[in-house]
């Protein structure tokens, strides 16, 4: 595949994709870079996934808010300026602060896109099928912590 220089503004991103109340916006697939990905997260309080790991690697740097990261059996707080970085199948869980907030991530490969786009397409935010969420992870790699 034949790999393309682009720009992404605000005014050209995509439509966000609506995780179980989380937004996602994909500004780079692995589609279209052949390796890494990256997405603009924002999520109101309280929401976030459940302790998990998957063969990517993943970084998160806040931008807005109070993000509680679980690495392991380690808690901390992120706060706006702080990176966080996860080599793949290292076990975390985050979850966003009073008032929400808001983070970029990154990926090593082409797959959380993919992933997030079945969610997003499958689940219903406002009931969501967690037997159901938890199987399309594993899908694609995800293991949910038990």
């Amino acid at each position: 595949m034949n790999h393309q220089p682009y720009v992404m503004s605000p005014m050209n991103y995509p439509q966000p994709l609506n995780v179980v109340g989380e937004r996602i916006t994909v500004l780079a697939s692995g589609q279209a870079t052949g390796s890494y990905e990256i997405f603009l997260q924002a999520g109101p309080e309280g929401s976030g996934p459940p302790p998990h790991s998957h063969p990517w690697d993943e970084a998160f740097y806040v931008t807005r808010g109070e993000i509680e990261f679980g690495i392991g059996e380690e808690v901390t707080t992120a706060l706006p300026g702080t990176l966080v970085h996860l080599p793949a199948q290292t076990t975390h869980w985050f979850r966003f602060g009073k008032g929400g907030g808001e983070m970029v991530s990154v990926t090593s490969r082409l797959a959380a896109s993919r992933m997030f786009a079945d969610m997003d397409r499958e689940i219903s935010p406002d009931a969501p099928d967690l037997a159901k969420l938890v199987g399309i992870g594993h899908r694609h790699g995800l293991t949910v912590a038990v």
